[in-house]
């Protein structure tokens, strides 16, 4: 999902005006961190259904690492 030039989001997003609110640039800078996590969930769900092994080893990997600092 890329932005285009014309799409007002993505221009209030890259460029906030001075004279706006600091609520709008928090918005802005939500908005943003929302499209790069579901795109990068997104990523992430098509890397799983084309390396599947792959996806098993790294959980595996990752359950290992947590298991290692339980106390």
């Amino acid at each position: 999902m890329k932005r285009t030039p014309e799409d007002p989001a993505a221009e209030s997003a890259d460029a906030p005006k001075d004279d706006a609110p600091a609520r709008e640039t928090e918005a802005a800078r939500r908005r943003r961190r929302a499209v790069f996590l579901r795109e990068l969930a997104e990523a992430r769900e098509l890397r799983a259904r084309v390396q599947p092994r792959k996806t098993k080893e790294r959980r595996m990997r990752e359950a290992l690492r947590m298991r290692t600092f339980r106390i």
